[in-house]
């Protein structure tokens, strides 16, 4: 287990702590772009577009399971900052029972009404058939997600970024070889793709399970922590489910943007497929690092260091908005070569679309490498409130300007209404933690 971040250098605890998440979603994004190239060179522009909007959607459930899970941290860390590990271990328990369930019962549910689902995405005829082959394999992986999120969720809050790294690492391996082998030597279609997913989820999960029950017991409830405390599941409650609502609004946002993009075609859905995962891959660093500014933070709040929290969230700061300009840069100039990786060169109007959307979100990166940042700090002091309306302004105003001007002004709305509400978020976020957290310049 890594030691706590209540002590030490702040930049190098900072930075050590997150670079484990950042190389592990790195990975997960890598696998998501072998993905869509695989799929695109093998099996076509259709099989793409389905991949794409099941992708997002994906992203959409995945986002209601880990934001329960991060909720649940934030509290761990808190309760592990102040030294309180029996009240922690209870609510190891009581998170891990109650998110457990609902898990199961969104398994169940998404199995059971997976064609209204697809109606309301706007899945065209063409692509229809392929992304639910994709979808009914992929939904009975939701509980391996719970399960791998869960643990790594523990883990990471009381400082051990490092191992969830390692059974990350396996998964996108395994599902790479997976996506090759089943794609391109048993010729199956999208669902051989959604196969080689669950599969090395569930096996990833597995392997966690067995790791954290044989090397990290010490970590886990023993008998007399099984009880149902009612003060720490209101707790768990307050941050889980705010924490989730944030996600589930942020991804929801992200989902009917995706069902406005399917209305304009195959092409633009192609499009919008490739340069999303490609615009993920560029800023997902700073999303973990603000992952593992939250932990600073609860752990920090946890053990009362306000100073500790006051000289974080400058470094932070400084770190995100350095790393954003320099990738900002790299994939503005980049872009159409960026697209070339995925799509061949006789799909020009695929990649004029993507480059596009590549250069407006590219230019503006600094405004979610930011935001990610005030969602963390948010989370970490105890008030997932501010980060659920900074996710409404961010996303409201996203999904405001692309239905109402979309169709008058064309696609390029859609992308331009991504970076105005990241910028329009920040504004609030910043200006709140001015005037009522009493942040500091100096």
């Amino acid at each position: 287990m890594d030691k706590d971040l209540i002590q030490g250098n702040i930049t190098k605890s900072l930075i050590l702590f997150s670079i484990p998440l950042i190389i592990g979603n790195l990975l997960q994004q890598l696998y998501n772009i072998i993905d869509t190239f695989i799929v695109g060179q093998y099996l076509g522009s259709q099989a793409l577009a389905a991949v794409g909007s099941s992708f997002t959607l994906m992203t959409f459930l995945t986002s209601i399971i880990l934001g329960l899970c991060m909720g649940s941290g934030v509290l761990f860390s808190m309760l592990y900052g102040a030294g309180e590990i029996d009240k922690m271990k209870i609510s190891f328990f009581v998170s891990f029972v109650s998110i457990g369930i609902l898990s199961i019962i969104i398994e169940i549910m998404c199995l059971c009404f997976i064609d209204p689902i697809l109606h309301f995405l706007n899945i065209p005829m063409a692509v229809y058939q392929q992304t639910y082959q994709y979808l009914i394999i992929v939904f009975v992986g939701i509980i391996f997600t719970f399960l791998f999120n869960y643990l790594s969720s523990l883990l990471r809050a009381l400082g051990d970024s490092r191992t969830p790294l390692y059974f990350l690492a396996i998964s996108a391996i395994i599902n790479i070889v997976l996506d090759i082998v089943l794609i391109t030597s048993f010729h199956m279609n999208t669902d051989g793709a959604a196969l080689a997913t669950v599969m090395a989820q569930g096996i990833a999960a597995v392997l966690l399970t067995y790791y954290v029950y044989h090397k990290e017991k010490s970590l886990l409830p023993q008998k007399q922590h099984f009880v149902f405390d009612q003060d720490i599941f209101k707790k768990i409650q307050s941050f889980s489910l705010l924490t989730c609502l944030q996600q589930s609004i942020m991804n929801f946002g992200i989902l009917m943007i995706q069902g406005l993009v399917n209305s304009f075609g195959v092409v633009t859905m192609s499009a919008f497929t490739v340069a999303v995962k490609i615009d993920s891959f560029a800023y997902m660093p700073v999303q973990d690092f603000g992952n593992a500014f939250s932990t600073f933070i609860a752990q920090n709040q946890g053990a009362m260091k306000k100073e500790r929290i006051q000289q974080g969230l400058k470094k932070a700061f400084i770190i995100s908005s350095l790393f954003c300009l320099l990738i900002s840069v790299i994939v503005y100039f980049q872009s159409d070569q960026l697209m070339s990786i995925f799509i061949d060169q006789s799909e020009r109007a695929i990649i004029d679309q993507g480059v596009q959307y590549l250069r407006i979100e590219g230019a503006c990166y600094i405004g979610i490498g930011w935001l990610f940042l005030l969602y963390g700090y948010y989370r970490g002091i105890g008030q997932p409130g501010m980060s659920v309306i900074l996710t409404i302004a961010s996303l409201g105003t996203r999904v405001l300007l692309s239905y109402s001007l979309a169709y008058h002004l064309g696609v390029t709305i859609i992308w331009w209404s991504i970076p105005i509400g990241w910028f329009l978020a920040d504004i609030i976020g910043m200006s709140y933690g001015f005037y009522k957290e009493k942040w500091r310049i100096s």
